[in-house]
């Protein structure tokens, strides 16, 4: 089976390197690197550490308030962190400074990830989500290495592509060594498609954490905007095609009533600014991109051009459309504005949040639009409306607030993994 699928990654990469070319590496300028992808990391054996693997900038925030709790319980061990994509590595860089070491994740084929495992030598591999690479745990298999799988879910569109190959997907679920999922219900599908039942708990979604300490460089956000006691912002943040187009109709319809409105529009892709831009001129409208500012005064309009200030610019928003939910893309982070008592608005497509999404409607915490023409008029009712602003916010944050505790499930789960694995006290480690 390992053979096969081999063969078979290695014809699909193949046939994806132009297009993983032209759109990563000439187009948005990301670096190649080679080096990891065929498993040469920058570590030797030695030290303990633990490995975690965060694909991109979403499971990189995931893993802050989880690495901090491992550093934490564990301060004599190392972590390195992995990661796919360019942004990612840079988020990683940026937000976790307590890992000993980034690098990029290898190429999922025999060489690869057992030169990765042989140089990282982990007391422990924990991947974020739902990240399942058959030859990578099978070399930890070989190796005797647990593989811990955190904040694990199950999407609609990965569960019916899994399905497809039950038969084969159970024999590799069974090298994990546990799989710590968000809910109920992704620990029924991942039981269902061939996970061992006794090695599945639910520990709750890690983005619900507050991330303590350091998380970056402060900013003076209202200062670097130009924001008057008297403005209101509205944030639509991530962003698909299809959407930008609706929100921007939209501001201009409202700004046409609330002078003081202002914009921050930040493309769930920031390569796509340049279209962006157009439509926004399109409309009479002149943005200033993030990167640019400083350099000219702000504008009514601000396009969102940089990696991971998303989360902190949720602060100054008092309106939030959380992007990728007008259009059946299945919806982003709607926790990280809700975790900032923020007044926050999706559309009828969150199916890869659902559970997150159910929350905050069940709490009052959060507005669901059916459809693009409800922007205009749910926006200005809540930009006029401090009561309700305020209301929609404190219920999203006591949502939140009460659903916490994920990491301390997580990291005492690992333990036990640990002792059970030594046969003595993790703690020790």
């Amino acid at each position: 089976m390992y053979r096969l699928y081999s063969v078979l990654l290695g014809l699909a990469a193949l046939g994806y390197l132009p297009v993983f070319l032209w759109r990563k590496v000439w187009r948005a300028g990301h670096p190649l690197n080679l080096s990891g992808r065929f498993g040469f990391v920058p570590l030797t054996p030695g030290p303990e550490r633990f490995w975690v693997h965060a694909v991109s900038v979403g499971e990189v925030m995931a893993a802050v308030p989880l690495v901090r709790a491992l550093r934490a319980r564990w301060p004599a061990t190392e972590i390195a962190v992995s990661t796919v994509t360019a942004t990612g590595a840079t988020m990683a860089r940026t937000r976790l400074p307590e890992a000993s070491a980034t690098f990029t994740f290898p190429i999922d084929l025999h060489g690869p990830t057992r030169r990765t495992v042989a140089r990282v030598r982990p007391r422990c591999f924990i991947a974020l989500e739902t990240e399942i690479w058959p030859n990578l745990l099978h070399a930890l298999a070989d190796a005797g290495i647990p593989a811990v799988l955190a904040n694990g879910r199950i999407s609609d569109r990965s569960f019916r592509r899994y399905a497809r190959v039950r038969a084969l997907f159970g024999r590799v679920l069974a090298e994990v060594t546990l799989f710590l999922m968000q809910s109920d219900e992704d620990a029924r599908r991942i039981v269902s498609l061939g996970a061992p039942a006794d090695r599945v708990l639910v520990t709750g979604n890690l983005k619900m954490e507050h991330p303590t300490g350091a998380s970056g460089p402060a900013r003076d956000w209202k200062g670097l905007l130009g924001l008057q006691p008297s403005d209101r912002v509205w944030i639509a943040g991530s962003t698909h095609p299809g959407e930008e187009g609706p929100v921007l109709d939209a501001f201009v319809a409202v700004r046409a009533r609330v002078p003081s409105l202002k914009l921050i529009l930040a493309p769930r892709h920031p390569e796509r600014v340049d279209e962006v831009e157009a439509l926004a001129r399109a409309r009479g409208l002149d943005p200033v991109r993030r990167s640019r500012l400083g350099t000219r005064p702000a504008e009514a309009l601000v396009l969102l051009d940089t990696i991971g200030e998303l989360a902190e610019l949720y602060r100054v928003g008092d309106v939030i459309f959380v992007g990728g939910s007008l259009v059946p893309a299945g919806g982003h982070n709607v926790i990280e504005p809700a975790r900032e008592g923020k007044a926050v608005l999706f559309g009828p497509h969150m199916t890869n949040f659902r559970d997150a999404a159910a929350l905050l409607l069940e709490a009052r915490g959060a507005v669901e639009l059916p459809g693009a023409a409800a922007l205009a008029p749910t926006v200005l009712g809540l930009v006029q409306d401090a009561v309700a602003r305020g209301s929609l916010g404190e219920a999203a944050r006591g949502a939140v607030t009460a659903h916490q505790g994920a990491c301390r499930r997580t990291v005492e789960a690992i333990a036990r993994v640990l002792r059970d694995t030594d046969g003595g006290d993790a703690a020790t480690l």
